[in-house]
């Protein structure tokens, strides 16, 4: 039952965000940027384990995560704009946010910090 719970309560925030996208974007972007995955998957980790340990390691890897994620948001509107249709820039933007992704993970090796 409580997996079920998860999948309908995820299910509902990402057809609320496609909804209301369809009538004022800039809200549902609002919603969308809001950390809800994560508080979520925070919320279930400690409901399922009750090992604040582990809640403390998944926040502060979700922290250094969040930066190269943002490359996906800053390419795809540039791809769409140079005129790349809508599959192509999806996916050419996940590519580039791979490869930060990549980068990063070898720069923060590079100073000790563990990702």
């Amino acid at each position: 039952m409580q997996y079920l719970i998860k999948i309908v309560l995820s299910s509902i925030i990402i057809v609320s965000v496609s909804e209301i996208a369809k009538r004022v974007s800039w809200i549902a972007a609002i919603v969308a940027s809001l950390p809800l995955v994560s508080i979520l998957a925070l919320i279930w980790l400690y409901i399922d384990t009750h090992d604040v340990q582990k809640i403390i390691a998944l926040s502060n890897e979700i922290f250094w995560a969040v930066l190269p994620s943002l490359l996906f948001f800053a390419i795809l509107p540039v791809l769409l704009r140079m005129g790349f249709n809508f599959p192509l820039a999806l996916i050419l933007s996940m590519v580039i946010m791979f490869l930060g992704y990549s980068l990063y993970v070898l720069i923060l090796n590079y100073f000790g910090i563990k990702f």
